[in-house]
């Protein structure tokens, strides 16, 4: 190839690149209407950038949010939120297109909504010229914010979800939905992405996660199969039964554990809960409890009460893995984490279920052979008996 030739297309590549670079910075981006804006920031996630302009005298802001890569089928929303990182008590400006057209609007959040609606609603500070724009795959908010000193140097939010009819579904919870947060001083014009906190918040809920695969979705059926499939050899008693004891023990101990990183994690986001992955939390936490405690009131097994005690404690002992197991994958559906994951549970319980067949069938066997053995020696021992009485065969001492 001529040099010439390949210097030309090297620095055909370079201004490509270039070109790229150019466009994904805040500061080269153009407006349609010849707006200016002082400020501008990168935002570090969903592909998104905010440009405005600070009136110290009026304590104003005239900002642009926007966000790449919109269509008609998302709503795009930016908040404000000096409560926190989350967006339990955020001050929101959503826009969505709806068969009417793009509509802007305000919607505060509660600080205690469980999942967040985006209500139209008048928020904590005065917003005007609110309006909003969808074109080549973006939508820009444009609005002017009368705020108050909270609001000056705070946290600050965005969101991209489905559209459901003409009204805003819910966002996934997890990628860079759950990382799209950074602080912002308008005055100053400085923001930090916040990175760490959500990092942090992520690792907890991953942590939170492993913690209740392995106690409740794993080591319970484990200690479970110990104790119905063990004990019914004669060379595993008593070491079965402390076996059962030491795993469940472990199981119940991560388990609180993983129950009490939950609880720290619902207590960092009053804005996100998951109703049914909680309640079933606080119900497996209970019922292992009370397993726990029946571990220490257990009757001798010659006491009248053991039979009842025996049937509390199988029940119980079931529903807890029964609704184990399902809560794990509720948590699955909840972490969004890689197929892989969902499937390794799957491929566990599936060799549990596998290994429960044989185990249970080798149980019957030994059983039935055992209740013959012992009807056996009972018919001889009853023979013996008529021998005695002088209907079977005598021997002399």
């Amino acid at each position: 190839m001529d040099i010439s030739l390949k210097s030309a297309l090297f620095c055909c590549v370079l201004f490509a690149v270039c070109v790229s670079s150019y466009g994904q910075n805040c500061g080269s981006y153009s407006f349609t209407s010849n707006k200016q804006y002082s400020f501008c920031s990168d935002l570090p996630a969903l592909n998104s950038f905010l440009h405005w302009n600070y009136d110290s005298a009026t304590t104003t802001v005239d900002l642009a949010f926007r966000h790449a890569g919109t269509t008609s089928s998302q709503w795009v929303a930016w908040a404000l939120n000096p409560s926190g990182q989350f967006m339990g008590g955020s001050q929101c400006l959503v826009a969505l297109q709806t068969s009417a057209g793009v509509r802007p609007y305000t919607a505060p959040i509660g600080a205690s909504e469980s999942m967040p609606q985006l209500k139209e609603a008048s928020l904590a500070f005065g917003v005007s010229n609110l309006s909003a724009t969808l074109g080549s795959g973006e939508m820009i908010i444009f609005a002017k914010l009368q705020l108050t000193s909270q609001f000056l140097s705070t946290n600050q939010l965005w969101q991209v979800g489905p559209m459901n009819g003409d009204s805003p579904g819910t966002h996934p919870t997890s990628g860079d939905n759950v990382r799209s947060v950074s602080t912002i001083n308008f005055a100053s014009g400085e923001t930090t992405a916040g990175g760490s906190s959500i990092n942090s918040r992520i690792r907890k809920r991953n942590i939170h996660g492993v913690l209740n695969a392995v106690s409740w979705g794993t080591l319970m059926p484990i200690g479970a199969m110990m104790a119905r499939y063990l004990r019914v050899f004669k060379s595993a008693n008593p070491a079965w039964f402390y076996l059962h004891i030491a795993c469940q023990t472990s199981a119940y101990i991560v388990g609180v554990a993983g129950w009490a990183t939950g609880i720290k994690l619902g207590n960092d986001s009053p804005s996100v809960q998951f109703d049914t992955h909680r309640n079933i939390g606080i119900t497996l936490f209970a019922l292992g409890t009370l397993q726990m405690f029946a571990l220490l009131l257990r009757p001798k097994p010659d006491h009248k009460y053991r039979l009842y005690w025996n049937i509390y404690h199988h029940a119980v002992g079931y529903t807890v893995i029964i609704l184990s197991i399902y809560n794990v994958f509720e948590g699955l559906d909840i972490l969004e984490p890689a197929k892989k994951w969902k499937r390794i549970y799957i491929g566990i319980l599936i060799f549990f279920g596998a290994v429960a067949v044989i185990l249970e069938a080798i149980t019957w066997i030994i059983v039935i052979k055992r209740k013959q053995k012992t009807s056996e020696k009972t018919h001889q021992s009853m023979n013996g008996t008529n021998g005695v009485n002088g209907h079977g065969p005598h021997y002399d001492a």
